[in-house]
């Protein structure tokens, strides 16, 4: 097929399809199917579970605790191996429920296709599943069918489509059967009917150009299969993390192993298990439990607040982008067409409100007017009301449109000036793309009256009169009203006008008669798909949070322009798609450092928009609703789709789904993004000194061939209920002030920094050394061996719970009244905490596992002034920070 059929005569299109108007036979159809195959889009290979369930063993630290629970077994230490092979399981199974289904947009977009089409075959229609279209198939389209296939149109009568979950037009499109430039834009092309699309009025004829793969929609299935899911900030700073921790326990333990064997003689079976206690003590096995468990806890907070997440790392994600890429139709606006401005020959009156809820004022200068004192105004909106179809109701709570949105507006318009349908209609022209005006015949108390609304500049040809100021007529001034037109055009508003003629005598109205003039032209509505009102100040506080706004979209450059001004983007103008189209890959990137605003757009620009902004080191997020989205969604580092009125397609492609389709909702999910990353640090930064100290006990140990204070199975014990008790505290850590105040993070920066690095050193020493101390102490003093290693144990563990009351707290002092009060939960965690330690301490069958005994209620002492050591230590190094 020509590689542009919207560009070339009908003709033309038949001869290169090899087919006519009268259809194909059936024999050539059957000859056609073999050769392109069937109407359907591809299918992509889904994940299955077991494989997402394998996906969460991918980890070095994973790696090295299977090794660990491998050369337990192969020992013959059957509990040692149970506990790790338990930690490992844990954390694979968190993941994988939390994890859930994974994304498969494919399928959903193939859902958008219509099931059965209406063709002409062997000189008579009939129906066939839309899988057996072929090129040449001569397709009928009426009102609300999905178009099955690409078509160039040969026959339209009054046809309008809905494209906008292909384009991003606010309203359907005029189909004509004229060809157009062959470098249209895809809302352009308006002799061609696409795949996916529903037909919103009129009729048509048309011949099939393109199936499956090879349609627009298609184009899309294909952009969606070939990009790959970005890796996250979180996950490539954890991957860092994981195997820098994994490769240095590993070498320390193979120095160990050496040192113990050469110097000291240690038979290989103790020096091992001594060994795989220090890769378990060095290696914060729980991290992995904490990270999901602090996502998930994020997650059901995001779902409380509309925020529906289906991957667990997208919220964290979301607190780190430094570009929020948004569509405009439907996201930034509500997709419902709005009257903002009303200008008649006496007064420019300014309508408030949006959507299709009849809520608002009618303004003149900022006074509230009604139409019963202004003549002008009562007239425009009975126009309004009788030349219309549409209608608005309230279901469930939300005003729904029946009818087409322009006319939606309007309607909402004349119910907000008070005025409903309550005339008798006569007669009417239907609305019709050739001549693009819709008249009524009304029957009024005053009389019959003719009531024309349309396209201004169809309107002014049928005119020789004009209301004026006075309330009678007056010659028509066609300058003066161009010149309000241009006006309304550079606000970015789409320019509807009215007239009315009376209509005594009539009992009929036809083209004919419109076209006979005689019409008194009374104004303009200026009409909009406004921003919802709570986006300025949602825009606002994303970028004082550091990051930046862009609008792409696939809606004219002028309204583009006008809805950018009215949210806080303006400063550049719009970037069209042609523009797109001949910048290189080098060249776009250098484009999206100045530019905001994209319009003109199709899913391919968007796609390549994302791809140059992540080439120059951006953190992208991505909000839309329509199909054409869906690419641009999965490539950035955080698809956010809207949940009420997007499609299947961009909820699937998503990674955060919003339930009430609010922009605002972004700034409340970055918010806590940044504030699980904070608390995801917090943990680290506690739970690595446990980890140190009791890597270092094992380490100093080994190195000096004493007896070790704590053992392999101990170690295991320690860091397991640390992880879910201590370290999960610090995930209901509420946000730091100013915390949307900040630039976002640098994606690529160390997960630690110094200051980090030497609080985990330190902090080990102090735990670590209090620990040895206390055992060589009792070791000498001639305790038993069982006892000096459970006051060792206990002197860790209330250890890490003195230092869980500074850590909550980065860098203020942790002695405040916000220590009782902002996170109840830490201090649930700690009493479970000291409960599960008396259990390991004086429970029998937990002294059997894990070689402990009781001990006297003085000998707790030894690990509370340990504590106490350690929270002044850490205070002091805060308070010396703060001073510096």
């Amino acid at each position: 097929m020509n590689a542009a059929p919207h560009a070339h005569d009908v003709r033309t299109v038949f001869e290169d399809l090899g087919s006519r108007p009268e259809g194909l036979s059936s024999a050539d159809a059957a000859t056609a199917l073999e050769r392109h195959g069937e109407n359907a889009l591809p299918q992509a290979a889904e994940e299955t579970w077991w494989q997402r369930l394998l996906r969460q063993f991918r980890d070095p630290m994973i790696y090295v605790l299977i090794a660990a629970g491998v050369m337990t077994a192969l020992l013959g230490e059957v509990v040692d191996t149970i506990v790790i092979a338990a930690v490992v399981i844990i954390n694979a199974a968190v993941g994988f429920f939390q994890e859930g289904k994974a994304a498969n947009a494919l399928a959903a977009i193939r859902d958008m296709l219509s099931p059965s089409s209406e063709v002409l075959r062997d000189n008579a229609w009939v129906t066939v599943a839309s899988s057996e279209l072929v090129p040449g198939d001569v397709v009928r389209l009426r009102p609300g069918d999905k178009v099955p296939a690409d078509l160039r149109l040969f026959q339209s009568s009054s046809l309008r489509i809905e494209e906008s979950a292909l384009t991003g037009e606010s309203v359907p499109a005029d189909k004509r059967i004229e060809a157009v430039a062959e470098g249209s834009d895809l809302g352009d092309r308006t002799s061609m009917a696409f795949s996916g699309t529903t037909v919103a009025a009129g009729t048509g004829l048309g011949v099939v150009t393109a199936t499956g793969a090879d349609t627009q929609i298609g184009h899309i299935t294909t952009m969606l299969d070939e990009v790959e899911a970005a890796e996250t900030p979180l996950t490539r700073s954890m991957s860092r993390f994981s195997s820098m921790l994994a490769v240095g326990a590993v070498l320390l333990a193979a120095l160990m192993i050496a040192v113990s064997v050469i110097i000291y003689g240690t038979s290989w079976g103790e020096v091992l298990m001594s060994a795989i206690g220090f890769a378990v003590a060095a290696i914060p096995e729980g991290l992995p439990a904490v990270m999901a468990i602090t996502l998930a806890l994020g997650v059901q907070k995001m779902a409380a607040r509309n925020a529906i997440t289906r991957r667990l790392t997208s919220v964290e994600t979301l607190g780190s982008v430094t570009t929020v890429c948004t569509d405009k139709t439907g996201t930034l606006t509500r997709n419902e067409m709005t009257v903002r401005a009303v200008h008649t020959r006496n007064h420019t009156y300014e309508v408030t409100g949006t959507g299709y809820a009849p809520e608002g004022r009618l303004l003149l200068d900022d006074e509230v007017v009604t139409p019963d004192g202004h003549l002008d105004l009562a007239r425009m909106a009975q126009v309004a009301a009788y030349a219309n179809d549409a209608g608005v109701e309230k279901r469930d709570g939300r005003w729904v449109l029946t009818g087409e949105p322009t006319d939606g507006g309007l309607r909402t318009f004349a119910l907000k000036a008070g005025v409903d349908d309550t005339a008798r209609r006569i007669a009417e022209v239907p609305f019709d793309s050739e001549f693009k005006y819709m008249a009524t015949l009304d029957a009024l108390e005053q009389g019959a009256v003719v009531h024309l609304k349309g396209a201004p500049d169809r309107l002014l040809d049928r005119c020789d009169r004009q209301s004026s100021p006075d309330g009678g007529t007056e010659p028509l001034d066609r300058a003066y009203w161009e010149g309000k037109i241009e006006e309304f055009g550079a606000r970015g508003l789409r320019v509807l006008a009215a007239a009315w003629k009376r209509g005594e005598g009539l009992d009929d109205v036809t083209v004919g008669d419109v076209d006979a003039g005689g019409f008194v032209f009374l104004g303009l509505y200026g009409i909009i798909d406004p921003p919802r009102d709570e986006v300025v100040d949602a825009v606002r506080t994303v970028q004082e949070a550091g990051v930046r706004v862009r609008m792409i979209t696939g809606d004219h450059a002028s309204t583009a322009s006008a809805i950018a001004r009215e949210v806080g983007l303006a400063g550049h103008r719009a970037i069209t798609g042609a523009e797109l189209e001949k910048a290189t890959d080098s060249e776009l990137q250098t484009i999206v450092r100045d530019h905001d605003v994209y319009a003109r757009t199709s899913p391919e620009h968007k796609l390549r928009l994302v791809q140059a902004l992540q080439a120059n080191g951006e953190v992208v997020a991505m909000t839309g609703d329509g199909v054409n989205d869906a690419p641009s969604l999965k490539q950035s580092d955080v698809g956010v789709a809207m949940g009420i009125k997007g499609t299947e397609a961009t909820k699937d492609a998503a990674d955060i789904v919003l339930a009430d389709d609010n922009f605002a909702t972004i700034a409340a999910a970055m918010k806590m993004g940044r504030t699980i990353y904070d608390n995801l640090r917090k943990a680290i930064v506690f739970m690595l000194p446990t980890n140190g100290a009791q890597g270092l006990v094992i380490f100093v140990a080994m190195l000096v061939g004493m007896t070790l204070p704590i053992t392999p199975l101990q170690v295991l014990w320690v860091n397991l209920i640390t992880a879910v008790t201590l370290s999960l505290a610090l995930s209901f850590e509420p946000a730091e002030p100013g915390i949307m105040q900040r630039r976002p993070r640098n994606p690529d920066a160390a997960l630690l920094d110094s200051e980090a690095i030497l609080r985990i050193l330190y902090v080990s020493v102090l735990i670590g050394g209090a620990t040895i101390a206390v055992f060589q102490y009792l070791q000498m003093n001639d305790a038993s061996l069982e006892v000096s290693r459970t006051i060792a144990v206990n002197t860790l563990v209330v250890g890490q719970v003195f230092y869980l009351f500074s850590a909550r707290f980065s860098r203020v002092s942790a002695l405040r009244r916000e220590l009782f009060t902002t996170n109840p939960v830490s201090w649930l965690c700690v009493a479970l905490m000291l409960a599960l330690q008396l259990a390991f301490t004086y429970l029998p069958f937990m002294q059997a596992a894990f070689d402990t005994t009781s001990v006297g209620l003085l000998s707790w002492g030894v690990p509370i002034l340990a504590g106490v050591l350690v929270f002044a230590a850490v205070e002091v190094d805060k308070l010396i920070r703060r001073r510096v």
